[in-house]
């Protein structure tokens, strides 16, 4: 295994984590399969990860809930007396927040599921602006100074999918972040906050943790003929795995790329694949670039995000909802694209919510129906999520 310098938290960490949101389960996702998920940890260890990441609602019946991904990964670690080989990242559901004293409530529970006294890595999860300003004005600053002096938090920081401006507003406003973690792998360039937010990172030194490096298994699985015919074209012969994990290192200002693993090969894989240099030709890399443009190409609608049909008067987020409908269409993977459609758009704001007054149908750059295609968004992903 090969390892990285988190930043400026000194913190010497696998470039390859592993992430618990995806573990096998037998029923529901609640239901993790607690035998074979100890085998994937177990040897994921044993072969020189070093960090694992979980959070409050994964392995839960709703996207929201307090789910099973904890409970797990503390009577594990705890089980087996791995507690002190790994770097344990959580994070707090900044969306549940509803008063002062919840990042405390929230705090104990995951330490108690966790069975520890401390968590290395503290993140606030997936910020949104409007969840920003609210656990800012609660007094979420206050309360990640108290963790840091009292030495139950290690080190702080969120994860994000928001725009890069955004990104950096909330970096510069409190010096003690040293961990981000952000969406990234090649398809995801210049979406949220992209490549220019990596250079941010690198540049304060704020060590980066990359989350969807095969963008829910997208990018891996039901290859296309036609991107397939460009990956052929490379110089050298890598696996679908192999072109995303590489790309993210191959960048210096990527840290840790998380994997959410879902079975004991894809482990074997993985580690494999971390534990030696590949260094990408100009030539590959702009194999992977056209690669990322033949993906473009399957969009499901024109929107170029300009913005002008903002904002609605009825609330929806037109913008978002075209964009992830795109995306889904792009992968062509409805279900794995529905798990960011719920999770990063308010309930009010999704297609459904659309009422065809067509007020912004003549600000459109590029002349769609946007009722009509908001129409499409909602038959394709409906109006709640039953995806896992």
């Amino acid at each position: 295994m090969l390892y990285n310098e988190l930043g400026k938290t000194g913190l010497k960490v696998s470039r390859l984590g592993f992430g618990t949101m995806r573990l096998p389960t037998t029923n529901s996702n609640a239901d993790i399969d607690t035998q074979e998920a100890s085998k994937m940890l177990e040897y994921g260890i044993e072969n020189g990860i070093n960090l694992i990441d979980t959070a409050y609602p994964y392995h839960s019946e709703t996207l929201e809930g307090s789910g099973n991904s904890e409970r797990f990964v503390g009577e594990f670690l705890a089980e087996n007396s791995y507690r002190d080989d790994v770097l344990l990242s959580t994070k707090s559901p900044s969306w549940a927040i509803e008063s002062e004293d919840d990042f405390q409530m929230y705090l104990d529970e995951q330490l108690e599921k966790l069975k520890t006294d401390y968590i290395d890595i503290y993140l606030l999860h997936s910020l949104t602006v409007p969840d920003w300003n609210k656990v800012r004005d609660f007094g979420v600053l206050d309360f990640l100074d108290d963790c840091l002096s009292s030495g139950v938090v290690k080190h702080v920081g969120f994860s994000s999918h928001i725009e890069v401006d955004y990104l950096i507003e909330i970096i510069d406003e409190y010096p003690k972040w040293e961990v981000v973690m952000t969406q990234m792998n090649y398809f995801d360039e210049y979406y949220q906050s992209g490549i220019m937010g990596l250079d941010y990172l690198k540049d304060v030194n704020i060590g980066s943790m990359i989350m969807e490096p095969l963008r829910g298994g997208r990018l891996v699985n039901n290859i296309p003929q036609s991107v397939q015919d460009i990956w052929n074209m490379a110089e050298v012969k890598r696996t679908p795995v192999e072109w995303a994990l590489q790309y993210l290192w191959n960048r210096d200002d990527v840290d840790c790329v998380l994997s959410g693993m879902t079975s004991l090969e894809q482990v074997k894989e993985n580690i494999e694949i971390a534990s030696r240099i590949d260094e990408i030709s100009e030539h590959d890399q702009e194999v992977i670039r056209e690669v990322a443009r033949e993906y473009r190409g399957f969009v499901g609608n024109r929107c170029t995000r300009c913005g002008y049909c903002m904002p609605c008067p009825h609330g929806v987020d037109i913008i978002n909802c075209l964009t992830e409908f795109n995306i889904a269409n792009m992968l062509n993977d409805p279900k794995a694209s529905a798990m960011q459609y719920f999770s990063l758009i308010d309930d009010d704001s999704r297609a459904d919510s659309c009422v065809d007054c067509k007020e912004c149908i003549p600000f459109c750059t590029q002349m769609l129906n946007i009722p009509e295609e908001l129409q499409k968004v909602y038959e394709y992903f409906g109006s709640e999520f039953d995806h896992f």
